[in-house]
């Protein structure tokens, strides 16, 4: 049985039990130092039987007693986990005080702006095709309207600068980006550093989110790079194929040409 006197708690049941013990001591004396007859031996016994069974109360008593201390204990370990499960959700969903998304609208904007100057071809011009018919003529348009030694001069002086302000504006579209590198090493430095101080998961989460739209933000970078390539080396190839259908409709323009007639004239005889 457990010790019920181990417990500051259990004070009124010690008296109880002090009182029992001392009515159960003072009746065994009375019973049994000769001092009554049959009758009253057993009534002093029948006395001695209930005070067992106040005693027997008391221990249960105390047990109960210390089972309620021991129930009230673990109802206090389980709040106090409660309570560390909510502080790590709490810490789990608190977000970033601040973000960090980079300039990634403005530099593109930069990148369209650099390339379409001038009379440049730029891969943000939506008519871009258009364009690039109207200032390189086919073949068939040479067929059609061959030009002239007069307005040819204007003709070639449109195709020598769409071809450099195309490629100037692609060398300023690469050296564009590289100015842009430094700023762009100071952010993903941020984002490291936000990433390495992530105390939760959310916070862990956003700042994955922002990494990957930086990435996000090089591709579109990149692709801007390669479709103003792709310009370049496109315009430069359609002059390349004007000058060629030029010469080739100006050598047809030659050949089929009709000779003058040598007929009508006076026939030549010696004369002396």
């Amino acid at each position: 049985m457990p010790n019920c006197f181990s417990h500051k708690t259990n004070l009124p049941t010690l008296k109880r039990f002090s009182a029992a013990v001392v009515i159960l001591a003072s009746a065994s004396h009375q019973a049994f130092a000769g001092g009554g007859g049959i009758s009253g031996g057993s009534t002093e016994f029948t006395q001695i039987l209930n005070n067992g069974q106040l005693v027997q109360l008391a221990g249960q008593s105390a047990q109960q007693i210390n089972n309620q201390i021991t129930q009230i204990s673990q109802l206090a370990q389980q709040i106090e986990n409660q309570l560390k499960i909510y502080q790590n959700m709490l810490q789990n969903t608190a977000q970033l005080p601040s973000h960090e998304w980079g300039q990634v609208e403005s530099d593109l904007n930069q990148l369209r702006s650099v390339v379409n100057q001038g009379q440049a071809i730029a891969f943000s011009m939506g008519n871009v095709d258009d364009v690039l018919k109207q200032r390189f003529q086919s073949y068939t348009d040479f067929q059609a309207n061959l030009p002239t030694s007069t307005n040819f001069s204007a003709t070639y002086q449109t195709w020598s600068n769409t071809n450099r302000d195309t490629i100037s504006g692609s060398l300023r579209a690469a050296n564009l980006t590289s100015d842009q590198l430094a700023s762009e090493q100071t952010t993903m430095a941020q984002l490291q550093s936000m990433s390495e101080s992530a105390d939760g998961q959310m916070k862990a989460l956003q700042v994955g989110h922002e990494i990957a739209a930086q990435e996000v933000a090089q591709m579109q970078k990149l692709r801007g790079l390669v479709s103003q390539h792709m310009t370049m080396m496109a315009t430069w190839y359609q002059s390349e194929q004007s000058e060629k259908d030029l010469a080739q409709a100006r050598r047809q323009q030659f050949f089929q040409s009709i000779a003058p007639s040598m007929t009508g004239g006076q026939e030549m005889q010696p004369r002396w």
